[in-house]
């Protein structure tokens, strides 16, 4: 004959133990799901800015090297980042990087550096903005480029 089980000894979860680790799960989502956006904006907003100052850098270094006989410039846009060659886009030399399409693009937003001394032909600020962070570009007179 069996012997008789108890039911305190049966192995299982209850449906209230079920329901409130889904709870507890639940809140703890919607806590970590809005840090994580925010973060993902600020970094969206960093890359960009190093995007941007890079090649900054790159087109100065190439006007100061003379390539390709002319200057070159930058143009940022929303989404993108222009490299180029003379004082306009549109040549067979453009490159372009992607950036966010959230961030806000504002403040002088073309530079131009000048064939041989790399200075740039309008100094200025870069203004890259999303709803969270702020991140500018400076380019001096002299073609130094900060952020």
């Amino acid at each position: 004959m069996k012997p008789f089980t108890n039911f305190c000894e049966q192995k299982g979860f209850t449906l209230i133990e079920v329901v409130l680790s889904v709870a507890i799960i639940s809140l703890l989502a919607s806590f970590s799901i809005p840090v994580y956006q925010s973060f993902q904006i600020k970094n969206g907003v960093d890359v960009a800015a190093m995007t941007v100052a890079q090649t900054l850098r790159r087109a100065q270094l190439l006007s100061q090297s003379m390539e390709e006989d002319d200057g070159w410039g930058v143009t940022v846009a929303a989404g993108s980042v222009t490299l180029f060659k003379g004082t306009s886009v549109g040549s067979e030399y453009d490159e372009v990087f992607t950036i966010s399409n959230g961030i806000t693009v504002g403040g002088v937003t073309t530079f131009v550096f000048s064939k041989a001394t790399g200075i740039p032909q309008t100094p200025g600020t870069l203004i890259l903005a999303s709803d969270i962070v702020t991140r500018q570009i400076i380019v001096n007179a002299k073609g130094f480029v900060s952020y």
